[in-house]
Formats: structure tokens, sequence, C-alpha cells
């Protein structure tokens, strides 16, 4: 099964705005009570058999079952009959908050996530509906339930021999947007490695070093921005809380993130794109880039965004053009010279590569190549074991 998901932009009239802030509103409730169901049944858990505690205690059924998504589900089923406010959005919108608090809850425990936190006014900023009508998109319009017909920016038209799941819409500073999940019974494998391999290593001072000898700038995305950031936030701070010129303040932060966020994204698939141009497979390393973004450089590591560029944009890219992409182990890729195999120890200060072999570049273009050639041994050792080939024989 193949998924694709199109962003389109909304150009709602303002009733309907009011009625996705409505619904908005509507979730964040659901969202808190379920939430806070789920706490008090863990806190009734937590009292030791043999005291109390001098201030409160939760006072839950021994019983009680474990409020999960199924009992919470037969619940809001049971409360729609009697609050009206419940009664005016989609059942099934309500149902998948109850599932994201779930999965929340799966993730805590699988995945070592924080504990999920309450939804105050405004952070609720997206709902879903996982099932659309018959024919519920037109040419720039799309028919939601209980919603309507709402116009869209069409800036692309839909992918042909796909049928559209759920519509996902999204609130920004900039206004609403709505997020189309395609499936077609496809069944589409990885292309392999072949042709000619670029390795590409990123960094702070370059954002990325390929094998090639390319060398991009990085753009200072948010370093650019802080000084005007830090005026917004100057203002924002004499203002009342609550007042509305506090909330035009807080409006015009929002966008100012927004704008950040996408002239980042914006950089990352054009550079995706350059990369598709070079060759016919891109070799990346395998950082752990979550460690990087918590040391001393991680504002600028994060600023940069290699995660999305490397995890999310780049893949994709790829995968659109017929690209390989091939992930590497990043240990000693600058400390390898690529051209005789030796290790060549270098300081972060050390910025050039100087081997005894005679080889002399550029150290991250150094690392891009040993990407590339990890990249290529790796994928001929695959080859040579005889995975997939016709007639190959096996020794006992």
């Amino acid at each position: 099964m193949l998924t694709l998901t199109y962003e389109y932009k909304l150009i709602p009239t303002q009733l309907q705005a009011e009625q996705m802030q409505h619904i908005l509103d509507v979730c964040s409730s659901v969202w808190n009570y379920a939430l806070r169901e789920r706490k008090d049944w863990i806190a009734s858990r937590k009292c030791p058999v043999n005291a109390c505690s001098l201030r409160s205690e939760y006072i839950i059924s021994v019983d009680t079952p474990y409020p999960g998504f199924n009992d919470q589900c037969k619940s809001l089923t049971q409360a729609k009959k009697t609050n009206p406010r419940l009664k005016s959005v989609n059942a099934q919108v309500l149902q998948q908050v109850l599932r994201k608090l779930d999965k929340a809850f799966k993730d805590m425990k699988d995945r070592n996530f924080g504990f999920p936190r309450f939804k105050k006014r405004g952070r609720m900023r997206s709902f879903v509906f996982p099932q659309l009508g018959k024919d519920p998109l037109g040419q720039g319009v799309v028919k939601l339930p209980n919603i309507g017909f709402i116009k869209f920016r069409q800036s692309r038209p839909y992918p042909e021999g796909y049928q559209v799941k759920q519509a996902r819409i999204i609130k920004r500073a900039s206004g609403f947007y709505l997020m189309l999940t395609f499936q077609a019974a496809l069944e589409i494998c990885a292309p392999p490695v072949r042709g000619h391999v670029v390795g590409v290593d990123v960094g702070l001072e370059y954002f990325l070093s390929t094998s090639d000898g390319l060398q991009i700038e990085r753009p200072k995305f948010f370093v650019d921005m802080q000084r005007k950031l830090k005026l917004l936030q100057r203002r924002l701070k004499r203002k009342r809380l609550g007042s509305s010129n506090w909330v035009k303040s807080q409006h015009q932060i929002a966008l100012l993130h927004e704008r950040i966020a996408n002239t980042r994204k914006d950089f990352h698939f054009k550079v995706a794109h350059q990369l598709c141009d070079q060759g016919d497979a891109i070799a990346v390393e395998h950082l752990n880039l979550i460690g990087l973004s918590r040391g001393m450089l991680g504002k600028h590591m994060l600023d940069a965004g290699h995660g999305q560029f490397l995890n999310q944009i780049l893949p994709w890219v790829c995968f659109k053009r017929d690209k390989a992409y091939v992930q590497v182990d990043a240990r000693g890729t600058s400390q390898e010279c690529p051209d005789c195999g030796a290790v060549v120890t270098k300081m972060l200060k050390d910025r050039w590569h100087q081997c005894s072999c005679g080889s002399s570049k550029p150290r991250d273009v150094a690392s891009g190549e040993v990407i590339r050639n990890r990249a290529v041994g790796r994928t001929v050792q695959q080859n040579a074991c005889g995975d997939g080939l016709t007639g190959a024989v096996h020794a006992a």
C-alpha cells in the first residue's frame, strides 16, 4: 500500500472558519476530559495500602476498569446524547482525538516519551476526518462532513490512480490548511544502488559537502531573524496579558516563526533536488541528531534542520525521482582517508585533510568520499552474497 499526503491552503468563509475553530475547541475539551479520567485512575492505584495522604486521595472503585480507548469511545457515545456541544461535532473526529491520546500513552511506555499534557486554549491545532463521503473532491473544492464544500488553493493536481482516504485540517498562524491522504494498492521496491553515487557529509561550516566537491553554505534561518524576533517579544512583554494588542503581538511572532520554518523547508527541497540532479544514488551518514542538538552548538544544529533534511525531505525527493537513498555508519568518516583507507587523526578545528599517501582536500569533501566508498562497498558485499540472484549456489 502506497500512501501520499498533499497539502493545500484552505480559503474558508468566515462562518466556515468559525465552525472549524469550534471543532478545535470541542476536541480540546474531549482531550482534557479523557486525559483527566486516565490520570485519576492511575493516581488512585498509587496510594499505599497502609497509609493515605493528609491532603487528598483519589478514591475509585477497585473493580473499575482502566479507561482505555474502547471504554472512552463508549462513554463518548453516551455523552453525545445529552451534551449538545459534543453533538455538534462529527463523532469520528472526536474518536480520532481519543485514538491520538491512546497512542500518546503507548508512546510513553514503549518509546519513553513524556506524560501527555493538557491542552489549553489554542494548543489543539488539528483534527481529522478519517472518512469522507462519495466524490468529496472537486476542482479546488473539498466536501467535509458537517462543514460542507470549502474552497482551497489547488497548487498541484491530485495524483492519478489514488483514492482519497482522509482529510486533516491544520490551523497555523497564516490560516487553515488541508492535508489530503491518498492511497493506492501498489508495492514499489526501493531503487537499487547503481550508477553514480554521491556521498553527502553535513555540518555547520557548510550545510553539506559532497564527494564531487560541491560545498553549500549554511543559511542561518533563525539567527538572521533573531533580532526581529527579539524586538517583537519585547513589544509583547509590554502588552497587558489577554488584551487585543497582546493577541496581535502573539500572532506577529507566530507568523515570523512560520516564515522561518517555511524558508528552511524550501531551502531543503531545493538542495535535495540539486543532489538528485548530480547522481543516481545518494549516500548519507546515520547520525544521532538528537544528541548533537543538545550540545554546545544545539541552537545552530536545530537552525540548520539536518534531521528534517536527512530523514524526511531527502528520502522523499529520492523516492519521487527514482534515486537510491542509502544510510551508512557515521563512525570515523572524518578520520579516514578516502584514497588509501588509513586513519588520519584530526581535531575539530582541523578543516583540511592531509594524508601521507598524497591525498589533500577539504575535510568535509574527504568525509563525503568516505561515505560514498562505504555505500558502494556495502552494496557490492550484499550482491556478492547471492541474495535474490538467479542461479546462485550457497555453500554448505
